[in-house]
């Protein structure tokens, strides 16, 4: 039977799912990327948010039409969604046939067989499996085949901050750390399938260990995971800025193999709605945080997120905000209107903000990012940098990545060569224009002036 995956959301729900394609893969399943075609589909799902949420339940009910007007036999719904909301699914979307939760993705081919055999008995009622938190979901030990040459690297599920307006930790449980041998393992059969970029991910990668070996152990895990031969490139996304520690800013700086690259949430500059969030930081920390990161590490990039309109926010906090990221020069920013999350304490909070005013804000950071964005993709041109190859545009033109590029958030460094390039070849470019958020360069060894 053709099976179908929709993955919807964060690079940790990707993971999830190319985890259950290996799985279902390895059972026998074979796989479409088109929904029409497909006898099962297995739906992914996200509700971190508000508009994630909408998103998801309006996927269900537009893939549910496939069972009368295509050929659509089951819809599993993976993920957030049906973690949080299980009772809601059950009763208000018939369409999914089983549900499966955050922590029990590697029993996808028994609920799918289990759902298969029984849509042959009468009173047919959805599979349900949703895991203790306690556990973690296993690694399979491999991805689905692809042609890209980088992954997500997942090392640790949950999360123990509790912000005010967070649903994670009711979703996917406490902080519980991979085992390192046992990420040590997967990345080197990543490798062996020709992965050359491992992301680093978690919904925070700077306490990885805490758990497990009673201290922050991220320096130790990237130092194992650059001696595995085949592996080029390591990025760490999602590091709260009060979590990074001089040993990991040492270990970014001196390890060939870590790119001069990190996600640090910050979400506000407003010390007192960073308070409001149940943020564990001030904006003074924050910004001595910023300023060891660039003295030690000088041609790092740094991707943050802002939330607008909190509860609370008022024109001031605003307007330190924007002077924040106008101070700062993040090299990546995105920015989010705030979205009031049922079970939050912030929900619940006074002074909620008006959506129309919260989308105001956003744009408002936004527009002063992108100009701060072009003034920096102007400061490359005339510049080296390393690059890794992700496939061919058209006839002499390659699409690439720098070392300040994350895969589907940040921009694209376009090549113009006539050699023959292949995904997964780290080449240094010179930069020769910008194009808003891209940029376009020659191989180094062509350039002439």
């Amino acid at each position: 039977m053709k099976v179908c995956f929709v993955s919807l959301g964060c690079d940790k729900n990707l993971v999830d799912s190319e985890h259950m394609l290996y799985l279902l893969e390895q059972d026998g399943f074979t796989f479409t990327p088109e929904p029409e075609d497909a006898d099962i589909v297995v739906l992914n799902s996200c509700c971190f948010i508000g508009d994630a949420m909408e998103e998801s339940i309006n996927t269900v009910i537009s893939l549910g039409r496939l069972k009368t007007e295509g050929n659509l036999k089951l819809l599993v719904l993976a993920g957030c969604l049906g973690q949080r909301f299980t009772d809601e699914v059950l009763k208000d979307l018939p369409e999914v046939d089983a549900i499966i939760g955050t922590n029990a993705y590697d029993e996808i081919v028994s609920v799918i067989r289990k759902a298969l055999m029984d849509h042959k008995r009468p009173g047919y009622q959805p599979v349900t499996v949703i895991r203790d938190f306690s556990s973690l979901p296993k690694l399979s030990g491999r991805r689905y085949s692809s042609v890209l040459p980088y992954t997500y690297l997942k090392i640790a599920e949950g999360c123990d901050k509790r912000c005010t307006y967070c649903v994670i930790p009711s979703i996917r449980g406490s902080y519980r750390s991979y085992p390192m041998e046992d990420l040590v393992a997967e990345a080197k059969k990543l490798a062996e399938d020709g992965i050359k970029e491992l992301n680093l991910v978690a919904q925070e990668v700077t306490l990885y260990g805490t758990d497990l070996y009673g201290q922050k152990s991220l320096p130790i895990l990237l130092r194992k995971l650059s001696e595995i031969p085949g592996i080029q490139w390591i990025r760490l996304l999602y590091c709260y800025p009060e979590e990074i520690t001089d040993e990991l800013i040492t270990e970014i700086k001196e390890n060939p193999k870590v790119c001069h690259y990190i996600d640090m949430p910050i979400q506000h500059a407003s010390d007192e709605i960073l308070r409001r969030m149940g943020r564990k930081t001030r904006s003074e920390v924050i910004k001595l945080t910023i300023e060891k990161l660039r003295s030690e590490i000088p041609d790092i990039a740094i991707r943050t997120t802002f939330i607008c309109g909190f509860p609370g926010e008022t024109e001031s906090d605003h307007q330190l905000l924007l002077d924040f990221v106008k101070e700062m020069a993040f090299d990546r920013v995105g920015a989010f209107s705030y979205s009031r999350e049922e079970g939050t304490k912030a929900a619940e909070m006074e002074d909620q903000i008006d959506d129309t005013l919260k989308d105001q804000r956003r744009d408002a950071l936004m527009l002063l990012q992108q100009k701060l964005v072009f003034e920096k993709n102007s400061s490359l041109i005339h510049k080296n940098m390393p690059c890794i190859i992700e496939g061919k545009v058209e006839d002499g033109v390659y699409a690439a990545r720098s070392y300040r590029d994350a895969p589907d958030v940040d921009g694209l460094v376009f090549i113009e060569t006539n050699k023959e390039l292949f995904s997964g070849d780290i080449v240094s470019v010179h930069i020769t224009k910008e194009k808003e958020y891209d940029l376009i360069g020659e191989l180094e060894d062509e350039f002439t002036e």
